[in-house]
């Protein structure tokens, strides 16, 4: 996606939409209200529990949302054999993207061979199916990223994403640059976690994401018709409520 060219359309803007339910406390009676959000809103896809892949993809057949989900989640911390394991089983129960988390710890301690092969297990599990390796980068040094970075798409990985939304912090526009400047044009970049409305959906669009993983979806888009219809901002701010 040309992001400088980027038009700010219903289309466009759902078109880059990941909506995320991963909160462990969600009932299934909130799951099913996210997810029939998700519908209404038609977004590109949803991101859900492991646990709730087979029913989200029976609940929105025929919707045109895709369903993705987390590998790792939220630490990053379990094994490449699990983490393969946990693959197979999303892909078995029909999600159509993984969006797995780094091992942070070896990430922190420079141990990159094994940040890499890690990912890379995941990726060769995963086949065709794309994979998006979450850094976790409010616990990362910028040189961090760089080569986190560079070792998730060494290892095959379709996107380089900031963050699971629940460790402390999420995305920035000087991450998504740095993250964009990294990787090029070839490799995907999500900023994740944070983007509660609009004007930080565009400001990260415009720094280099061309996919924004948000439960903000609605309020987002939402105000994306205000200003079609007015042409103006309205004044609903952003959802505080989202992650």
């Amino acid at each position: 996606m040309d992001n400088a060219a980027f038009s700010v359309t219903a289309g466009a803007v759902r078109g880059l939409i990941d909506h995320a339910i991963l909160k462990p406390e969600l009932t299934r009676s909130d799951v099913d209200a996210q997810l029939d959000e998700a519908a209404a809103y038609r977004v590109f896809s949803v991101c859900v529990r492991p646990s709730d892949v087979a029913y989200a993809v029976e609940r929105l057949q025929g919707t045109g949302v895709g369903v993705g989900t987390v590998i790792g989640f939220p630490h990053g911390t379990t094994s490449t054999a699990a983490k393969v394991a946990e693959s197979l089983q999303a892909l078995a129960d029909g999600a159509f993207e993984l969006d797995m988390v780094q091992n942070i710890g070896a990430a922190k301690s420079g141990d990159w061979e094994r940040v890499e092969a890690d990912v890379r297990a995941v990726v060769d599990a995963a086949g065709t199916t794309v994979v998006k390796v979450i850094l976790e980068t409010a616990f990362l040094t910028d040189d961090e990223i760089v080569a986190a970075s560079r070792a998730a798409q060494s290892a095959g990985a379709a996107f380089v994403k900031t963050s699971t939304g629940f460790a402390g912090g999420g995305a920035t526009a000087e991450h998504i640059r740095l993250m964009r400047e990294t990787v090029g044009a070839d490799t995907g970049v999500k900023a994740s976690g944070g983007v509660r409305g609009l004007d930080t959906f565009l400001e990260m669009v415009e720094a280099g994401a061309n996919r924004i993983g948000t439960s903000a979806s609605a309020r987002i888009l939402d105000e994306v018709a205000h200003r079609a219809e007015t042409g103006a901002a309205s004044t609903l701010g952003d959802d505080t409520t989202s992650y």
